[in-house]
């Protein structure tokens, strides 16, 4: 609902959606607001207006995602955008002076009302949050931002903020020109009261477009025109080398305001509607929109059918193994405001994992994510200890010790006789059977896995593993916690390599029989970052480190043979220590200026078996397999959905974003190719590896696909 009041000659129009946990400008509030600022010029003695919301923390959320979402036609798309511009320039145009009160979050379509306002005023909320992130749903801003914004903060800026679409808090606002002035939140009332009575007062209005003079290059770039091309060339290249030109939207946003930064508000706005137009119906928007629904189902994940039930209030938790993980662990915890004891069993073993957490929160102050009196407070948060002193008053406690079976077991059944009998027992094994591990205490209802990824601190997934015997209550309190430490959570039943892992090593083993049959790693990981995956699988092995990887694909290979069977040249490498990064070489050859592939990598493979493939089926082979696992998982009940597949393949391993999601882009291509391909190479490689399981079949047979109608978020 929009409402409008008017005191002591200040006009109000102020946003509340009583539907709705935030402020969107959907069809029917562009309509409802139009009215409203078309009737500001018929009230007499009115001296200015603010725009304020009456919701906590959010000022406007943006568009109406939804809305977006629907559009097909590029008529459509015009047409929606118009009403939009309209309204803003009506705002604009205004005589009076106008004021957008941001006490939250004001993105997207928000941020562009805020630009159409004369001043912009927020507080020093921390959830102050003001930016155009539309780039990440595949299209642009669209009511005025790609004008306003690069006119009111300048070049350099402005172009940071469309083309990343990553919002800034208030003190970055007010810094680089976004707003003009930052109040308290506490009696924010009062404070923007004086501060419009000044601005009245005055009875000068400021001058609209005239951002702040940036200094030194900047300064010099942004101050004379024929410099100009400096700054859009070095911004095209930023965004082709973060995102290999696959997202069409941050080009087209930079074309547009190359083009509308030096034309009038008509021609300016008309270039920016016919380039929002042009990207909204896109294929890669429309995927784009699906996971920004799929992140934010998985974001507030609850208990299925568990709605009531309470997981407990985390306080306090202990990590055992104080190795590269544990002490990731250790510092995301603490960094969310968790006292943390730290445990192994020994000092050198401790030093590693305390210095891993420092390292963490020094990156973070140098990146002016938080103070250094912050960072230092915070691992004051983390206690190292030899012993199982205090852990009687834990409330959670994550073991990450080597992933050895009879270790965990040993640990855990140490474990139990140590914490309370409320104290939830969770395992971050990355494969190891958490059943297994809780058939050796009392109390197996309070044992869950809750695997991380590493590193701890980037990746933004957490598998939350049960097994038959965990509780509600234990599965909600891993939720509540995920959801804390800002992880996306997806959850898994109990089985060998869970979800991820499971769907990610049959494709590293197929890249090992590809490698064998090619004889060059470095193409095969060409091909499949020209796909869209963040890196190779070959690059990701030295990432990770070969004997990581090559001991979960064993784990695998037990449960499910030949498919997760590991090639000879990664036993040859493993033999030779050539581990990846962490050793200097594996696949490749590891320094500080470069990458290259280790020639000795090609010498151990037979040369006479050597043969070209061509790309499509590299890539197919590949992709084709995690399908078919992925439907494997399903058929067995790992997941119940295939939302969670694609959100554990997005943000567990990079599945390209642009393509919606694994099992999305399987219903794209046609499930109907999918089983045909890999009955194909099937036959061709007689393989069964390549045999189409029983969920895949059915859903050929029946026309049907992973995401049936009424099952896209």
């Amino acid at each position: 609902m929009i409402s409008f009041r008017e005191d002591n000659h200040i006009g109000y129009v102020e946003f509340d959606d009583p539907d709705a946990k935030v402020n969107v400008l959907g069809a029917n509030a562009l309509a409802r607001l139009t009215q409203i600022v078309s009737d500001l010029g018929t009230i007499s003695n009115l001296k200015a207006v603010v725009f304020q919301s009456r919701k906590p923390g959010v000022f406007i959320a943006g568009a109406d995602i939804r809305e977006i979402q629907s559009i097909n036609e590029l008529e459509d798309a015009r047409t929606k955008v118009r009403v939009g511009q309209d309204l803003f320039d009506a705002i604009e145009d205004l005589k009076m002076p106008t004021v957008a009160f941001i006490d939250g979050v004001a993105l997207g379509g928000g941020c562009e009302l805020a630009l159409a306002c004369l001043y912009r005023v927020a507080t020093f909320n921390d959830k102050v949050k003001i930016g155009l992130p539309e780039v990440n749903l595949g299209v642009m801003p669209g009511f005025g931002g790609t004008y306003r914004l690069p006119r009111i903060i300048g070049l350099t800026e402005s172009l940071k903020l469309i083309l990343a679409g990553k919002p800034v808090d208030g003190r970055k606002a007010l810094r680089i020109g976004l707003v003009d002035k930052l109040i308290p939140s506490a009696g924010a009332e009062d404070h923007l009261r004086e501060y419009i009575q000044r601005i009245v007062e005055k009875n000068v209005k400021k001058k609209r477009y005239r951002p702040p003079r940036s200094k030194g290059m900047i300064g010099v770039l942004e101050r004379f025109r024929p410099l100009h091309g400096l700054i859009f060339k070095q911004s095209r290249r930023n965004v082709m080398a973060l995102t290999k030109g696959r997202y069409p939207a941050p080009l087209k946003a930079l074309e547009t305001i190359q083009q509308n930064f030096y034309v009038k508000r008509p021609r300016a706005l008309e270039l920016e509607r016919e380039a929002f137009a042009e990207l909204a119906i896109t294929d890669i928007s429309k995927n784009l929109i699906h996971v920004f629904f799929l992140m934010e189902k998985y974001k507030k994940l609850k208990l299925p059918g568990g709605e009531d039930v309470r997981g407990a209030d985390i306080r306090h938790v202990s990590v055992l193994g104080a190795g590269i993980m544990g002490g990731g662990i250790a510092q995301l915890l603490a960094s969310r405001g968790t006292w943390v004891r730290l445990k192994d069993i020994n000092f050198e073993a401790l030093a590693q994992g305390l210095r891993a957490a420092v390292k963490i929160f020094s990156e973070a102050v140098k990146k002016r994510r938080m103070t250094k009196a912050e960072a230092e407070r915070r691992m004051g948060q983390i206690t190292p200890t030899l012993d199982y002193s205090g852990f009687g008053h834990t409330d959670m406690v994550i073991e990450a010790v080597v992933e050895n079976m009879d270790i965990k077991k040993s640990v855990f059944q140490e474990l139990d006789g140590a914490v309370g009998p409320h104290t939830v027992l969770a395992t971050n094994t990355s494969a190891l059977s958490v059943t297994e591990m809780a058939g050796v205490v009392r109390d197996p209802s309070r044992v869950v896995g809750f695997h991380f990824f590493n590193p701890v601190h980037r990746m933004p997934l957490v598998e939350i593993i049960t097994t038959d015997r965990t509780s509600a209550a234990t599965v909600a309190t891993a939720l509540q916690l995920a959801k804390r430490l800002g992880k996306t959570p997806v959850v898994v039943k109990d089985s060998s390599g869970f979800l991820v892992n499971r769907i990610l090593l049959v494709y590293m083993a197929e890249a090992g029989r590809i490698l064998e049959e090619t004889g060059d790693p470095e193409h095969i990981d060409q091909v499949i970052t020209d796909f869209g995956m963040p890196m190779g699988p070959f690059l990701l092995s030295d990432e990770v480190g070969l004997d990581v990887g090559l001991k979960v694909m064993r784990i695998l290979e037990d449960s499910f043979g030949e498919r997760y069977r590991p090639v000879g040249i990664f036993d040859k490498l493993l033999e030779d220590k050539k581990l990846g990064k962490k050793t200097g070489t594996g696949f490749y050859r590891h320094n500080r200026r470069a990458r290259s592939i280790d020639p000795a990598v090609i010498g151990k493979l037979d040369r006479s078996q050597v043969h070209s493939v061509a790309d499509p089926v590299i890539q197919k082979r590949l992709i084709y397999l995690m399908i078919n696992e992925a439907a494997r998982c399903l058929e067995e009940g790992v997941v119940d959905e295939p939302h969670a597949v694609d959100v554990g393949m997005i943000f567990g391993t990079g599945f390209p974003p642009f393509r919606g999601g694994l099992l999305y882009y399987a219903d794209k291509i046609g499930i109907g190719e999918v089983v045909d391909e890999l009955i194909r190479f099937r036959d061709q490689y007689h393989s069964d590896r390549f045999a189409p399981c029983e969920y895949l079949k059915r859903l050929k047979e029946q026309q049907s696909t992973f995401y049936s109608t009424g099952d896209v978020p």
